[in-house]
């Protein structure tokens, strides 16, 4: 029992330290400067072409699916001819 709970007590002191393996660049300065510069462009386009191509999907996907709603409602609103 106190063996498992030593063994425990290594593996969470391992997993919660403070040290880093790896080192990276803080690059939240450059980051700033690029969103808060006043260019005319908007906040959710100045990330590049993947903020403009991921914009175009999620308006297309929208439009998709509010025509898609739009029709399913006329086809539940219209009765069904019985044979």
């Amino acid at each position: 029992m106190w063996r498992n709970l030593l063994g425990l007590r290594q593996i969470s002191r391992r997993t919660i330290s403070t040290a880093s393996r790896r080192q990276f660049e803080n690059r939240v300065p450059e980051k700033q400067k690029l969103f808060q510069e006043d260019n005319g462009i908007p906040v959710h386009l100045k990330g590049g072409v993947m903020d403009a191509l991921l914009y175009r999907v999620t308006m297309g996907l929208t439009v998709f699916g509010t025509a898609y709603v739009v029709y399913q409602l006329l086809v539940a609103s219209m009765p069904k001819k019985q044979k």
